[in-house]
Formats: structure tokens, sequence, C-alpha cells
């Protein structure tokens, strides 16, 4: 197991040290031009602020990176990014690129989706390991299991679990932190919305649509519907198609084969380019794992599926 420390600013970690029982934390990165590659989902993802502050000042388990739009950014994360309006956010990275700003300018940026964050308060921050130079600028990586990485790793969990309640972690016992792991269904509402994207590799898994501001992640079955935060219950569909499914005049068989409903042309007297799609089959992940889960298109088709 890996552990990396990100270095990050005092605006950044006091921002998001007030919003206690934060389920996921965007750290992004302004250039953009790169994707994080060091960890594993489920290895720790520790944070250490700008000098003169050389302190670990937090953490979180790592899930996902990819390269994506700012506005699809503020869409799955908010104020999870660290700041509070989407204004903010653009200002910031203009300000960090040394770029003047556009307020129209959609940059691209790095996500580090980040489960399970905690952010120690003043007294219980860790001094940065000895061989961390102080003019690093993105961080360091170290093994979690032996040496240097181990004993700052011990000491991270020993914040942790002494300061449970304070530090407003959700989730403190039994394995998580002392290894860490993917758990796929406890994934965050933002981290669902970045996964199934890139999953399907940026278009609908129904239309083929790759213009990304109307692609939508959609649950097949809701969460308020006992359905969860999961990729193989998530479909990107193109924002029309999503209302449709969501309202039972769209469907997928479990052979992944897309059904119409008659009801679209009763109650709206139109939809013929929809019928169109009618019996093709789904653009699939390429991941069996991933792909739409067969009991949850059961559920859709008889609890939701306005019928053919």
């Amino acid at each position: 197991m890996k552990l990396f420390i990100g270095i990050t600013d005092g605006d950044w970690y006091r921002f998001l040290a007030a919003r206690p029982e934060l389920d996921e934390v965007n750290f992004w990165q302004p250039g953009g031009s790169r994707l994080f590659r060091a960890l594993a989902p489920g290895d720790p993802f520790l944070f250490k602020l700008h000098y003169p502050d050389h302190f670990i000042v937090g953490g979180g388990l790592f899930e996902h990176a990819t390269l994506c739009p700012l506005d699809l950014a503020w869409e799955a994360f908010g104020e999870r990014n660290g700041l509070a309006t989407l204004d903010d956010m653009r200002g910031r990275l203009a300000r960090l690129r040394h770029e003047p700003l556009d307020r129209r300018a959609n940059y691209v940026i790095g996500c580090i989706v980040l489960r399970e964050p905690f952010f120690f308060p003043r007294d219980q921050w860790i001094p940065a390991p000895a061989d961390l130079k102080k003019n690093v600028v993105q961080g360091k990586t170290y093994d979690a299991t032996s040496g240097v990485g181990a004993a700052l790793w011990r000491a991270v969990q020993e914040r942790v679990q002494a300061n449970a309640g304070r530090l407003g972690v959700r989730e403190i016992a039994g394995e998580l932190w002392s290894a860490p792991r993917l758990v796929r269904q406890r994934l965050g509402q933002g981290a669902f919305r970045l996964l199934v994207t890139d999953t399907y590799e940026r278009r609908c898994a129904l239309t083929g649509e790759k213009a990304l501001p109307v692609l939508q992640a959609a649950h097949i079955r809701p969460v308020t519907r006992e359905g969860g935060h999961r990729i193989d219950n998530g479909l990107l569909l193109r924002s029309d198609i999503h209302t449709l499914f969501d309202r039972g005049y769209v469907g997928v068989t479990p052979e992944y084969r897309i059904r119409i409903s008659r009801r679209l042309k009763d109650d709206f007297n139109n939809g013929e380019h929809y019928y169109a799609l009618r019996g093709r089959e789904i653009w699939l992940p390429k991941t069996a794992e991933d792909r739409p889960n067969r009991e949850f298109l059961d559920w859709h088709t008889s609890s939701v599926f306005l019928g053919e």
C-alpha cells in the first residue's frame, strides 16, 4: 500500500475543515495536463500545507482521478471543491495559472476524488517527514507499510481513531483505517458522477452523444428507492433520455437492449426519433463489473417502465 502527500493551501484546508461530516472532497489541480496515477483506490492521500506550515493537516482515501472541465467538477462537487462558488473557483484557477480572469473560461483541471476526508485541528497537526523538501509543489509518494511512510500512517491513524467525533469521520472502526480498500457501494454523489462519466467514456449509453454538457449520470434504481451510488447502478445518458428513463418512457432490458414505451406517443403524440432507438444494444463499459446490474434493470422494468 502506498500513501501520497499532496500540497495544498490554507484557504482550501480551512474552508473544508469548517464543514464537518463530508463524505468526499475534490483535491483539484489547476494545471489539467497530467492525470494523477500515484495511488490505487483505497490508498491514503494526505494533505500538507504550503511552507512555512510544514505539517500534515488531514487526508482521505483515494477513489478516482480524472481530467475534466471546471463546470463538470463544480457540478459534481460544489463546495466540496473547497470554495463557496463557481466564480470563486474560476478566479482561483486564473490566479494559479497566472492568466487574466475570463468568466466564460471552462478550464480543464485535474480532479483527485477522495472519500472519508478528515481535517485535523491545529493542535493535532503532524510535522511533515524530514525528507519532504519544503519547496515541493505537487507532493510525494511513500510506502505506507515500511519506513517513514509507515510511521506517518500510524500517526495519522492514531489521531483519526482518537478524534473520531471531533473530526466528523463517518466510518472509523474496523478495517477501513487499518487496511484501506475500495468500497464501490460507498461512493459519494460527486464520485458517482465522475466515475460514471469516465466509465462510459463520456458518451451517452443509448445515443452515443458526446457533448459533455448534456450528459448526466443516471441511477437505474434511485437512491431514494434503495439504490446507491454504484457504478453498476449507473448509466451515462443525454439529458432528455435521462428524463424519459426516470419517468418510465425509456428502459433497458437485462440483455442491454433499448425499450421505448408506447405511452410516449399516447401521452405526447410525438417521439418518432426516440422510437428509432428501440431494440438497439446500448454502449457498454469494457469491464464486466461496471456494466448495468441486471437486477437493477429488472427493477426499473417492473417498477418504472410504462410498458411497450
